[in-house]
């Protein structure tokens, strides 16, 4: 069995969950999602609490039934409490800044990087600390839309500018061998 699967999804107060067969509608304060999962694995409300159960030991349902649980157990934490991913602007002149809504990465292009950010995410910057959040109660949502900034400018092995994810390791290379070495 599934150790991750087994696990019921308890629902928070204020976050109303309608299970129909396959489809699954979360509803918080933060927003509300939806999505139709596999009819491999059945979902089901036990106590206020969302149960997955697959109904046999097949390798494709014994995939789905951990994921489909992670994905609920997701949705649900992110109406209720949001998900933030941060990212870092490292390199001699390079910044981020908001204009209004939008984001504007200045990173070494002879023009600012302007990205207008999805419905359901927000951006906010940190000009001291050259730090960008990306705010969203859909965490698939939020990941994206991180990766899509960081692909702006991904860090560089030479001298690490760039934009990369906060606690990201760049992997570091020697540059050019001094001239005349043996």
């Amino acid at each position: 069995m599934s150790r991750i699967g087994r696990l019921p999804v308890v629902i928070p107060s204020g976050v109303q969950v309608n299970v129909q067969g396959s489809n699954v509608h979360v509803k918080g304060p933060k927003g509300e999602l939806k999505r139709i999962f596999s009819p491999h694995v059945s979902i089901s409300m036990e106590d206020g609490q969302v149960v997955v159960t697959r109904k046999s030991d097949h390798p494709a349902e014994r995939a789905l039934h951990g994921t489909t649980r992670a994905l609920i157990a997701n949705m649900v934490h992110g109406v209720s409490s949001g998900f933030e991913l941060l990212l870092e602007v490292e390199g001699v002149g390079y910044r981020a800044e908001m204009e209004g809504k939008v984001l504007a990465l200045f990173v070494g292009y002879s023009h600012p990087v302007k990205m207008e950010p999805p419905s359901g995410v927000s951006f906010e910057v940190d000009l001291k600390t050259r730090q960008i959040k990306v705010l969203g109660f859909d965490r698939e949502l939020v990941g994206q839309t991180a990766s899509e900034i960081r692909a702006v400018r991904p860090p560089e092995p030479y001298h690490g500018k760039g934009i990369r994810y906060a606690g990201e390791k760049v992997r570091r290379k020697a540059g050019k061998a001094a001239k005349g070495a043996k």
